[in-house]
């Protein structure tokens, strides 16, 4: 095929971006190709997060998450400072409110420690407030090099890196199938024309980072149709900027301590890079065609209804939504809203048997084809760790 590439990424989000240049690291003067559906980079997760560079706290050690999490924090802050890119390591507090979550937050402690957090602390009330003055609870775990930044600068900046290298960035295009190559020789991508017709591209390796489209492309290529990407949507609320006579509502982020059998963190305060604080994010199940199909959607809402009412009131009240982050902050009133809003949408892969899968899942078809089948958080920070898993696993 002569319109043939080195190696296709599918995915212009920071995840993708980075698999492309890890490509290029590997193999110099490689021909790449980077498609995307959105006509910019980092136009979905990437570009609609916290931005928090996450330490690594809460996976379970031995998982892909806990691996890669505390890697690529490294290699995250290693590639800001290298391209001048913002970035601050403002730390994170974990807050256990009362007795009944010290439990929970000794095994945190102990994930944290066997993944080997930078720094991990366990302190007292006392030592709360001596990291965030506002704050309060019986024990908190401090991460100091938990950290933000903003994830569509980054991405911006490795797509200019690898055009510079090179790399072709298709932007606009969506990709509508991927099948083995002519006599099992790599595989074909098709993309879809401006006029309705397709485009076959040959590429000797692909690596699929597509979000919330993982498990359709995925499905074509002749994976497994369990997990699903079901989509989840994140909303924040922005607070308004504080004299400079009043001390700030937090220095770096407060969370509160998560609950075991959800992937989400709950609700929290985060400081970013561009100054503002917010709080967030809400879950809030989006209920496409596609997700209410899938048998698993129904099974988490039957498990998880009395959560799902909690998300909803707190979507409709800005009040509730105060509520449940002033349990960590408690100066924290409405009055504090900016009237600021934000929202992104996690892609999170659920299991037919409604299980919310909580690792990142990879899959590999015909063994020149990767998959990224569920890339939720901690993913953006893991970017270049995770780039060189999924690169790994078709033997670039």
């Amino acid at each position: 095929m002569a319109n043939r590439y080195d190696v296709v990424v599918v995915g212009a989000g920071i995840v993708g971006l980075a698999v492309a240049r890890e490509a290029l690291r590997r193999r110099p003067g490689a021909r790449v190709l980077v498609v995307e559906k959105e006509t910019e980079v980092a136009a979905h997760q990437t570009g609609h997060n916290s931005g928090v560079v996450h330490g690594g706290i809460y996976y379970e050690p031995g998982s892909l998450k806990a691996r890669l999490c505390v890697e690529g924090a490294r290699e995250m802050y290693a590639y800001c400072e290298q391209h001048d890119l913002p970035h601050e390591r403002c730390g994170k507090l974990v807050v256990a409110l009362g007795e009944h979550e010290l439990g929970r937050l000794d095994e945190l402690e102990r994930r944290g420690r066997a993944n080997r957090v930078p720094g991990l602390r366990r302190v007292d009330a006392a030592g709360i407030r001596e990291v965030e003055p506002l704050a309060t609870g019986v024990a908190a775990l401090h991460a100091p090099g938990t950290g933000i930044v903003d994830y569509g600068a980054v991405a911006r900046a490795i797509a200019a890196e690898i055009a510079a290298e090179g790399a072709e960035v298709r932007l606009g295009t969506e990709v509508t199938g991927i099948a083995p190559g002519p006599g099992g020789d790599g595989a074909v991508v098709d993309l879809a024309d401006d006029d309705g017709g397709t485009t076959h591209v040959g590429a000797a390796r692909v690596v699929v980072c597509a979000g919330l489209r993982a498990d359709r492309l995925a499905r074509r290529s002749g994976a497994p149709a369990d997990p699903r990407i079901v989509p989840f949507r994140g909303a924040y609320l922005v607070l308004r900027p504080r004299p400079a006579d009043e001390p700030p509502v937090v220095r770096g982020m407060v969370y509160p301590v998560p609950d075991p059998t959800l992937p989400f963190l709950g609700v929290h305060v985060t400081r970013h890079i561009g100054g503002e604080t917010s709080l967030g994010p809400t879950a809030m199940l989006v209920p496409t065609a596609a997700a209410l199909a899938w048998p698993g959607t129904w099974r988490v809402g039957r498990r998880f209804w009395r959560t799902g009412i909690t998300e909803v009131r707190m979507a409709v009240s800005p009040r509730a939504f105060v509520a449940a982050a002033a349990r960590y902050v408690p100066s924290l009133t409405a009055a504090d809203l900016s009237g600021a809003t934000h929202a992104g949408v996690r892609a999170q892969a659920v299991g037919r048997d409604g299980r919310l899968v909580d690792d990142f899942v990879i899959s590999t078809t015909g063994g020149v084809v990767s998959h990224l089948r569920n890339a939720p958080s901690p993913a953006a920070t893991s970017a270049f760790a995770l780039a060189r898993e999924l690169a790994d696993r078709v033997g670039l």
